[in-house]
């Protein structure tokens, strides 16, 4: 009997040490994957260090959304002059160590290695690109280098979300500044009057389509409040024959029995061909906003005509 209970206590020892140890090998495999390499932070140019000597600067901010998707966003020095260069953009990562942004169809690289980040276009031929969002000639290729202490708010360019979307001849600024969201059409044939709004949160996307197929598109701002909730909500444009645009009406989740059981916020948008889709987390009763239980429900809407505006018409309601 005393045997075997030394045997037991080895082998129960044994099975302990082996368990820490695998444990120890999660925790490391763990720590060397996905965004935990602490790719998040602020980066910045060489000429940041020389910014109290009048020098211009670029910073790249990368704000972590989820374990596979980051959001990009390069602001420059704009205290004595227009900014140079503005980006916003959502990244996948890619490996351990690489986002990828796709703009027009074209993929940039944000490569990480300890504290630098090296902006690049995946394919050379692309190196343009990356001129697009600079003026005088320059771009947001090259390195950056990582920092501990916020950005120098005294210079930064204080612009929240900045995008340039394009369909065919037409062109649409989208900026986010302060409270105030300003839209800029360029290439309508009547009016290409700015339109703003202020809203309330922040702007986190900006998406062009045609989602009616008339052949003219719809411009689509997304917007998420401030808070834990996360409510989302949207503001959108569609051209009309090309010579103007008018507002689009999207229904409220809140307003609806079909669609707001279990709904607290945490929306995500986003256009797939021709239908504009709507996804959030389902809360059962006692969920805590951090851990819902109750699944995923996604919205997908038509663009109709309605009788004063173009409108989203439920079209299916997915839950899984």
């Amino acid at each position: 009997m005393y045997f075997n209970f030394k045997l037991v206590l080895a082998v129960t020892l044994i099975l302990i040490v082996a368990a820490c140890t695998q444990s120890n090998k999660n925790v490391t495999a763990e720590s060397t994957s996905g965004t935990d390499i602490a790719i998040g932070g602020n980066y910045v140019s060489s000429d940041y260090a020389k910014r109290n000597n009048g020098y211009d600067w670029v910073a790249v901010s990368v704000n972590q959304l989820t374990d596979s998707l980051a959001h990009i966003a390069i602001r420059s020095r704009a205290d004595k002059k227009k900014p140079t260069c503005t980006f916003d953009a959502d990244a996948v990562l890619h490996g351990n160590n690489i986002l990828k942004a796709t703009v027009d169809g074209k993929s940039i690289l944000f490569t990480f290695a300890g504290d630098s980040l090296v902006i690049s276009p995946e394919n050379q031929q692309d190196e343009s690109l990356l001129n697009y969002f600079c003026s005088g000639g320059g771009s947001i290729a090259g390195t950056y280098t990582k920092i501990s202490e916020p950005l120098d708010e005294t210079q930064i360019d204080k612009t929240i979300f900045s995008k340039a979307l394009s369909w065919s001849s037409f062109f649409f600024d989208v900026n986010h500044t302060g409270n105030e969201l300003v839209i800029q059409p360029v290439g309508l044939e009547v009016d290409n009057s700015k339109v703003s709004h202020t809203i309330e949160g922040r702007v986190v996307n900006a998406e062009i389509g045609d989602l009616n197929a008339d052949g003219f598109p719809e411009v689509l701002i997304y917007i998420t409040s401030n808070g834990s909730g996360s409510y989302g909500s949207v503001i959108g444009y569609s051209v009309n024959n090309g010579k103007s645009m008018s507002r689009i009406f999207l229904p409220a989740i809140a307003d609806n029995p079909k669609t707001n059981q279990g709904y607290m916020g945490h929306d995500e948008f986003a256009i797939v061909e021709t239908t504009f889709n709507q996804r959030f987390p389902i809360y059962k009763p006692g969920d805590i906003n951090a851990i819902p239980t109750g699944g995923i429900r996604q919205i997908q809407y038509k663009l109709r005509n309605g009788e004063a505006s173009r409108v989203f018409v439920i079209d299916k309601i997915l839950e899984y």
